[in-house]
């Protein structure tokens, strides 16, 4: 009698849990498919080659490491909360993108960014076009402001996306979200078309991510001493090799600022970020160095898989796209070998493609003789998905 009536209880208890907003409790979670395990399963002596989520292939910069054990070796206080607003980073940064520290804030990973935006400025109802395929984890930031996104899909998705745009622009979009380079198209959209939207659609926000700007060289970032509606975002996970650390930042006019501040957890970069991503910054060497080897093994593998029959797009960013006729086969094949990338086929407009984060020369070489290997038992990997 006693167990039945607590079973009972516990019944009633579970249908008066609180439920989420309306607006989450329509969202499916953002599939992130982690690597992480199958790499830990590996047999002993396999290196893998993590490719799938477009981190650096590499580590830090030494002077990285040399600053968090400093600061971890000389009685500092982790039981202290960090620096307020990261002075120091948004000082450094002011130094690398020429933008005004005030017109800087730095946040945990570009995501938590690209979120602060939407919880600033999208209400449900409010009209946000998305330029796609890209990005996405972003729809969740937008989707749980209770907005359904328009999705910005030219016949060509590599085509630079602003034509799409301003056919579907209304005069009361709220905002749009443009990444350049795009991911995972790759597509670049030039400072001269950011300048012009923004000057056509001043009550619109346009959200320019660049995480990926450090492989091409093209920035909006000067902009927004210009355009009020304009925020700039970028991450250190890409080509900083601190995706681990979680760094971000964005750049906007004063007035935006003074909103996205209202929200803004000033606390919430930690203090070994911090530390990492001034280091970071003020290793030039390192950083240019890295770029310069991203940038001649994409091309040297691009022509690699071109001569064993593979279609390629070639990126901007640090990765590139190859077209197959079975993507999941590739996928899992690449897998057996120690190689992880990422299956970008079910993205509407996106058919059949698969997405190649791009290393050191060293480290495609060793990707090629390993595709290589998987061709001997499995020749038709690599043939192109039909027109």
């Amino acid at each position: 009698m006693i167990q039945e009536a607590l079973r009972a209880r516990s019944r009633k208890l579970e249908s008066e849990v609180p439920r989420p907003s309306k607006n989450v409790e329509a969202l499916a979670p953002y599939d992130a498919v982690s690597s992480l395990a199958a790499i830990k399963s590996l047999p002993k002596g396999v290196v893998p080659l993590k490719l799938d989520w477009n981190e650096s292939a590499i580590p830090p910069s030494p002077r990285v490491i040399e600053a968090i054990t400093g600061f971890l070796s000389n009685g500092h206080h982790l039981n202290w909360y960090p620096e307020l607003n990261a002075p120091r980073v948004r000082a450094a940064l002011s130094n690398y993108t020429g933008v005004r520290p005030d017109s800087i804030l730095v946040s945990n990973g570009s995501d938590d960014a690209l979120d602060l935006v939407c919880r600033t400025y999208l209400e449900p109802g409010d009209d946000v076009i998305v330029a796609w395929p890209t990005y996405g984890h972003f729809l969740i930031y937008v989707k749980a402001r209770g907005v359904q996104p328009r999705l910005a899909l030219s016949e060509d998705p590599f085509s630079v996306p602003t034509s799409t745009i301003l056919e579907m622009i209304r005069p009361e979009t709220k905002l749009v979200y443009l990444p350049s380079p795009n991911n995972p198209t790759g597509t670049v959209t030039s400072p001269g078309d950011i300048a012009s939207l923004c000057r056509a659609f001043p009550g619109t926000m346009f959200l320019v991510d660049e995480a990926y700007y450090e492989f091409c060289g093209v920035t909006s970032a000067s902009l927004v001493a210009s355009f009020p509606n304009l925020v700039v975002v970028r991450t250190f996970s890409k080509c900083f090799g601190i995706a681990g650390l979680r760094v971000g930042y964005l750049m906007t006019g004063p007035v935006v600022m003074q909103n996205l501040r209202k929200l803004y957890n000033p606390k919430s970069v930690n203090a070994l970020a911090q530390i990492g991503a001034v280091a970071a910054l003020e290793d030039v060497d390192s950083r240019e160095a890295y770029v310069a080897q991203v940038r001649a093994s994409r091309e040297q593998f691009a022509t690699a898989l071109r001569r064993r029959g593979a279609e390629v797009h070639v990126t901007q960013a640090n990765f590139i796209l190859v077209r197959v006729r079975d993507p999941q086969r590739l996928v899992m094949a690449l897998e057996s070998a120690g190689v992880f990338v990422r299956d970008r086929s079910r993205m509407e407009g996106f058919e059949g493609w698969v997405r190649f984060t791009v290393g050191t020369v060293s480290q495609m070489h060793d990707l090629v003789e390993r595709i290589d290997v998987l061709l001997e038992t499995c020749p038709g990997l690599l043939e192109p998905m039909a027109s």
